[in-house]
This record gives C-alpha cells, sequence and structure tokens, in this order.
C-alpha cells in the first residue's frame, strides 16, 4: 500500500477513526488496533513476507528477555549473539547472497575457474532493512544494559510495525518510541492538524516533485548514450530533487501520519541541500541511518579518539557500510567511498563541525560566502548521487564522461520550464521555513483563514493534478 495511492486514503481515516472513537482512550486497545492495521499495511506488499517480520519481532522479543534474565554474561552474550547473527543472516540471504555469489564467480572466472552459482530467485521483502534495524538497536541497547527489556509483546510488535515507518523509516530507537507506545495517549487537535500539514507537504514533494523529475530522470539514465552532455547533467539535477522529495517527502507523510495518532517519530530531514559541507549534509540527510552507524558502528569502533589514522578507518568503514546498507551492487560502495574521501578534509582539519547552526539564522538571504559554499556542495552531492542511480560502475563512469562530451555545448531538449518553476517554489519554501521541523510548519499561522486556507489548498490542488502515477518511493527497495 503506497502513501500516494487511493487504498491509503480510505485506510488512514478508517484506522484514525478506530483509534480515537471506538479504542479512545484505552492505550492496549489502541496498541492492538495499531499492530493489526500496520501488519495489513504490509500484507499489502506481499502477505507471504509476514512470517518473516513476525519471526524477526518474536526473536528479538524473546533474546531480549532472555538477556535480561540471564544468570551470567555468557548465556547473555549468547542471546545477544542468536539475535545479530539471525537477523543479519536473513538480511544476508535476501539482499546480499546474489550480490557475493555473482562476484565470488567473476572473481575466480578472472583464474580461469568456471563455476555456476546457485542463485536465490526470491523478491526483496519490503523494508526488511528498516525493521531489521530497529530489532538490532533494541538488542544492543538491552545488552548495553540501555534499556531494560519489553515484557508485553503488543507493546514491543507495535514499536517495531508501527505501519508509518515500517516499510522506509526513520529507523526508530525502543528508547524514544516504546514509551510513547506504553503511555496512555489523547487526542490533540492541534497536534493532528499539525501532522495533516506536514502529510500535505510531503505529498507534494512526493507526487509533485520527485514524480515529475522521475521521468526525466529515466529518460537521461536510461539513455545516455543518446541524450547530450547537458542534457545528462540536467537529469543528474533533476535526480538530485527527485530522491530528495521522494525519501523526505516519505518522510514528512510517516512523521504527519504517527503525529495523528499522537506519536512522535525521529525526524530524518533537515533541509540537506542549504548544507555548507559534505559534513553538514550528512547531519541533515537521513538522519536517523546516519545517527544509528554513528551510534552503533563508528563510536564503538573508537570514533574519533585514536588520531587521525582512526578517524580516516572508521570514517571509510561507516561510508562503505552505508552504502552497502543501501543496496548489493558496487555502485553504492562506490557511492560511499566516494562520500568518505568527500567528508575526509572536514575530519582531518576538524572543521566538520563548523556549519551546526542553521545557515543564515535570522536572515532572508544567505551571505555570498554561504551561497557558494552551498552550491559547492549541492554539485558535490549531485555528482555522488549519479553513482547512486547508475545501474552499474560502468554506466555510472559513462553518465559522467559523457556529460564532458562536445554535446555538452548544446541547447537542453528536457529542460522543463514547468518543472523548473515547481523546483524553485520548493526550495523557496522550504528556505523560509528552513527553521522548522519542515517547510510549512508555520507558514501561513499568523495569516488571515481566507489567505491560509488558499495557501493550502493550491498545494492540494497541485498535488491532485499530478496525482496518478503512483510511482514507487525510491527507499522501498532497500
Amino acid at each position: 500500500m503506497l502513501f500516494n495511492s487511493l487504498n491509503f486514503a480510505i485506510f488512514l481515516p478508517i484506522v484514525f477513526i478506530l483509534y480515537w472513537f471506538v479504542a479512545k482512550n484505552n492505550v492496549k486497545f489502541q496498541n492492538v488496533l495499531l499492530l493489526i492495521a500496520s501488519y495489513f499495511f504490509y500484507a499489502c506488499w506481499d502477505w507471504r513476507f509476514m512470517f518473516l517480520l513476525m519471526f524477526s519481532t518474536l526473536l528479538d522479543y524473546v533474546t531480549g528477555l532472555k538477556m535480561q534474565n540471564a544468570e551470567n554474561q555468557k548465556g547473555k552474550r549468547f542471546w545477544f549473539w542468536l539475535s545479530i547473527i539471525t537477523n543479519l543472516g536473513f538480511l544476508a540471504v535476501f539482499k546480499y547472497y546474489n550480490f557475493f555469489a555473482e562476484s565470488f564467480t567473476k572473481v575466480v572466472s578472472q583464474i580461469g575457474w568456471e563455476i555456476s552459482p546457485m542463485l536465490i530467485n526470491v523478491i526483496l521483502p519490503v523494508g526488511i532493512s528498516f525493521y531489521t534495524f530497529h530489532g538490532l538497536s533494541y538488542v544492543i541497547d538491552i545488552y548495553n544494559n540501555k534499556i531494560k527489556a519489553e515484557k508485553n509483546i503488543i507493546d514491543y510488535a507495535v514499536f517495531v510495525s508501527f505501519f508509518p515507518l515500517l516499510v522506509a523509516g526513520p529507523i526508530e530507537r525502543a528508547t524514544h518510541l516504546l514509551p510513547q507506545i506504553k503511555k496512555e495517549r489523547k487526542f490533540d487537535y492541534t497536534k493532528s492538524v499539525d501532522g495533516l500539514r506536514q502529510i500535505l507537504w510531503g505529498l507534494f514533494k512526493k507526487i509533485v516533485i520527485a514524480d515529475s523529475c522521475a521521468e526525466y530522470v529515466n529518460l537521461t539514465f536510461n539513455s545516455s548514450i543518446e541524450v547530450s552532455g547537458i542534457d545528462l547533467l540536467i537529469g543528474a539535477f533533476f535526480f538530485s530533487f527527485q530522491i530528495y522529495g521522494d525519501f523526505s517527502g516519505y518522510s514528512d507523510i510517516a512523521l504527519g501520519t504517527a503525529r495523528l495518532f499522537g506519536i512522535d517519530l525521529l525526524r530524518n530531514f533537515a533541509f540537506p541541500y542549504f548544507s555548507r559541507d559534505i559534513a553538514e549534509f550528512w547531519r541533515r540527510w537521513h538522519i536517523s541511518l546516519s545517527s544509528w552507524f554513528k551510534d552503533y558502528l563508528y563510536i564503538p569502533l573508537g570514533g574519533s579518539k585514536g588520531g587521525n589514522w582512526m578517524r580516516i578507518r572508521n570514517t571509510f568503514i561507516i561510508f562503505i557500510v552505508s552504502g552497502f546498507w543501501h543496496g548489493a551492487n558496487w555502485t553504492f560502495i562506490a557511492w560511499g567511498i566516494l562520500n568518505a574521501l568527500f567528508i575526509m578534509p572536514s575530519i582531518l582539519f576538524k572543521s566538520n563541525r563548523n556549519n551546526i547552526e542553521i545557515v543564515a539564522k535570522g536572515k532572508y538571504l544567505p551571505s555570498l560566502k554561504d551561497f557558494i559554499q552551498i552550491s559547492i556542495t549541492f554539485t558535490l552531492v549531485t555528482f555522488l548521487w549519479i553513482f547512486f542511480r547508475a545501474e552499474n560502475i560502468t554506466h555510472a563512469f559513462n553518465y559522467i564522461y559523457n556529460i564532458f562530451s562536445i554535446s555538452f555545448f548544446t541547447i537542453p531538449t528536457i529542460l522543463s520550464k514547468r518543472l523548473a518553476l515547481l523546483i524553485t517554489f520548493l526550495m523557496f519554501i522550504e528556505w523560509v521555513g528552513r527553521d522548522e521541523q519542515y517547510a510549512i510548519a508555520k507558514i501561513g499561522l499568523q495569516w488571515n483563514k481566507i489567505m491560509r486556507w488558499s495557501f493550502y489548498l493550491a498545494i492540494a490542488y497541485t498535488v491532485m493534478l499530478h496525482f496518478g502515477s503512483k510511482e514507487e518511493f525510491i527507499y522501498f527497495q532497500f
């Protein structure tokens, strides 16, 4: 079930009404309802993978209790590693087995050995990387004595499978979400209206921006040999806005939907395209994943305490693992390595914390220095996105090579004035609202009712005009 579908437009109000008007303030009943709704939501994708979600949930629930009740450290360690190995084993089989098998075959063929690996022909279970990371953080936190194991299996199952975040995040922590699931929740009109505003903006970014960009992105990346250099460059920039509109749009819809049920999810985006360097970009893009790798990989590896060598090694490890998390393709690994290389100067010179505050805070326009830094960072990020979007490494290098061909100095053919205006509107609104949790959180609240509703209706009308393609969200494949 897609957020940008008619089915979800029917599903959400039904769950909302049952949640607040039937379950009312009975938190146990509300949680049972959320769990049923979440499993139904997931089953709409492919009911055959429900067993995997349920098994992963039950495994971590049981191992959490076993670790907490273990009589000694050895027993605790046993249950910990049982959960870690099993979870990562499922992820490896469904997501990475074919990649490793095919890569091994290519390597041994170079020395004259010809083998025919047995590949598995199965689709990737949607959301497996996200709900696996939910469970891993829970188990790791129990092992490190940061939290107590949850005894109520319904509450824990809702934490893992809460439908707004189930298939594409944000990646939640038990310390943040479980207390909200367990406590009594009462309907808050202001919070619900705020959630609807965020949903509206998320739909605009997904349906109007991302799906419109997708048409031109597919054209340039699928026909990169025939397309001119200038069009390839424009296609790369369009992909930057496609993936931002697609993924941050999903996150906005997820956070807004959760707020309708009285639950606050972790923020996942903080206007990353206004970043002044790569380090700032990664503090603002896919925040829940970046912080997950920081807390559960970078810091346990020693963080930056061991001098330059430690910082270099750990930075490359987390970016390579982050790239591999995104998919079983060498393009993602290359994307991770390049990100590590681009961020390395700020790591070595310890300037990665220079840009903490919001750019041009309290000002209408950025300074010339800020504008140049934002432009350079956005261009570098766009270059990196080429590897993210390309089918393979050869495709990525050919795409970049063809940008700098003589055809670069021709008149572009894919530039859309309508889409350029829509992107300009997006970035203008995001700039104006960059101090808030999402762009239109406060825009219009001080206007009179007619102006405010005209603004919201104009956005809704634009969404309806572009509604129909129902493109899947890019991050569903991860």
